[in-house]
């Protein structure tokens, strides 16, 4: 019985090289646009193709705009609100591998130390943590249709990037509340 199951796995996993090697040789013209998707971090060369299989070569013809590209996907927030009832806000449908793959990218970048995993603890602190992979899944999806439409690699934000937003709205906000009771502000960063 064991022979057999043995025997099994070794034809399996033949037939996942084999497998492997046409998705390596159909993939091959678009070598560039992989490299550029797996810059993005949580999104490796596997995880590349997979999206590149998903949305085509010529995302510009199918898609134009950012907007539309996460809408197909399904993943953006439904918007069901009447007479100031909110009520369910659960993503619309849309291409379930993509989505399934772009959330579980999100779920691997939660610990990282990039502006993704960022992204992710400061939207799981906030409204759970399944919320916030759609909320990074959506991010990733929209970084890669710039990344596809203006041919450039991913440039990191950096894991302090929110930080250093709220701090200069910190600064703004109370130069702005001294200048209105009257104090003249000069600023002077402390090295």
């Amino acid at each position: 019985m064991i022979k057999t199951i043995l025997t099994h796995i070794d034809f399996l996993n033949e037939q996942v090289e084999v497998l492997d090697q046409e998705v390596a040789a159909r993939i091959a013209s678009f070598q560039e646009d992989v490299e550029r998707l797996d810059s993005i971090p949580g999104i490796a060369t596997r995880m590349a193709e997979q999206i590149l299989a998903e949305i085509g070569t010529d995302i510009n013809k199918q898609f134009p705009s950012a907007a539309h590209l996460c809408s197909w996907a399904g993943l953006v927030p439904g918007h069901n609100e009447s007479a100031g009832k909110k009520k369910s806000a659960k993503t619309t449908n849309g291409n379930k591998y993509l989505k399934s793959a772009l959330i579980e990218a999100a779920h691997s970048v939660a610990a990282s130390k990039n502006f993704l995993g960022a992204m992710y603890r400061r939207t799981a602190a906030r409204k759970g943590k399944k919320r916030a992979a759609v909320n990074v899944a959506h991010a990733m999806l929209r970084i890669a249709f710039y990344l596809l439409t203006r041919k450039e690699m991913y440039v990191d934000l950096g894991e302090d990037y929110f930080d250093k937003q709220k701090q200069q709205s910190i600064v703004k906000y109370a130069v702005r509340r001294l200048e209105n009771l009257g104090y003249t502000v000069t600023i002077a960063a402390n090295t």
